[in-house]
């Protein structure tokens, strides 16, 4: 069996990640490949996108998610993601037990009682009226039923679990600032999400899927994206299109046979990645990407550079300069390329006012 050694994983990884090249393909197209963008901060998918698109417009997303072909809501691991609307109707049912036990992980004890049934149909009486809401809106207006609760605990069951919504624009726009209002999905995009499919050809999909942009990978980083049990019965289905390897620790790794693999020696470009990138946080095994040394900046919220395909330095952004900090010393020929990549940045973030960036001591 071929084993990838971790410069092989981490050129598999750039290259469905669209970080090998920038890509010239439509924003629609680019968030569908990407299996979603997790965004929830609502301005980073705009840069996620900016380093992996060619000639990347901003407007071109917002109008999506004003035109509603793309939305903002809870899935993956019940962070907020990006995806079209294709994908969150086909996927949400497969993902709503994931959701409750991940809020009752957080709020067992402070909604013990509660029926959750009772508590999703209240929800959506007080939603029926069509008037987007907040969180806290939303649990205040069915608190009565259950005054020991507090509100927190209703809310998050409600919006992140119960209810399939979705986040309305100005919230993720370019530029824009705005509250989180959520309406249902089904009020939204015009119909319900599809009901659970008892044949799980929606596991099957996401398995492809994933590999299709993350792998060659393990059961175990599919779970770490999706956070879902690690699909094994979608996995056992799937098992005889899909080709394997080990990687140097010995684990299974297994992707679509005709999915791109490029040479370990492939050049790999300076990219900016925003908070939460999914090419760091969709893994199981980070060391693909990043030094165990340097995990917790891809779970602090910390953006980070990719020098050599690897994580190497964080950046900012001050008085609309781009501010690099190394984690490592960089060599002359790779702090040039920062700095052109990072101007480039600066420039795109603050719409040409500005292309100051600005690298400090490792």
């Amino acid at each position: 069996m071929t084993v990838l050694d971790a410069r092989s994983l981490n050129r598999a990884t750039l290259a469905r990640q669209l970080l090998l090249d920038r890509a010239e393909l439509p924003v629609h197209d680019a968030v569908a490949h990407l299996g979603g963008l997790q965004a929830q901060e609502p301005q980073e998918p705009f840069t996620g996108l900016w380093s992996r698109l060619r000639a990347f417009d901003p407007a071109a997303l917002s109008d999506l998610l004003t035109g509603r072909r793309v939305v903002r809501t809870h899935l993956m691991r019940r962070t907020v993601h990006l995806l079209t609307a294709e994908d969150v109707l086909a996927w949400r049912a497969r993902f709503d037990a994931m959701l409750r036990q991940r809020v009752l992980g957080t709020y067992r004890r402070e909604l013990e009682g509660v029926d959750l049934d009772e508590l999703a149909a209240a929800g959506r009486a007080v939603l029926a009226d069509g008037e987007p809401r907040s969180m806290g809106e939303l649990a205040r207006a069915v608190a009565d039923k259950w005054p020991s609760c507090d509100h927190r605990p209703l809310g998050e069951m409600l919006i992140a679990a119960l209810i399939p919504v979705v986040q309305l624009p100005p919230r993720g726009l370019w530029r824009a600032k705005g509250g989180v209002r959520n309406v249902p999905l089904a009020s939204w995009l015009g119909r319900e999400a599809d009901p659970l499919d008892p044949d799980d050809g929606v596991g099957r999909a996401l398995v492809r899927r994933y590999l299709a942009a993350f792998g060659p990978a393990a059961t175990a980083d599919l779970r770490a994206w999706s956070g879902l049990a690690g699909l094994p019965a979608a996995v056992k289905a799937v098992r005889e299109e899909l080709v394997v390897f080990r990687d140097e620790r010995g684990r299974e790794l297994l992707d679509l046979p005709d999915a791109p693999r490029p040479d370990a020696d492939t050049p790999a470009p300076v990219r900016f990645l925003p908070a939460f990138d999914n090419a760091i946080l969709g893994y199981d095994d980070r060391t693909r990407v990043i030094d165990d040394a340097h995990r917790g900046v891809s779970v602090a919220g910390d953006r980070v550079v990719l020098v050599d395909g690897r994580v190497s330095a964080t950046w900012t952004v001050e008085a609309e300069a781009v501010v690099v900090r190394p984690l490592r010393r960089l060599t002359k020929p790779e702090r040039s390329a920062v700095t052109e990549e990072g101007s480039g940045l600066a420039s795109f973030l603050t719409e040409g006012e500005s292309d100051r960036l600005r690298v400090e001591a490792p």
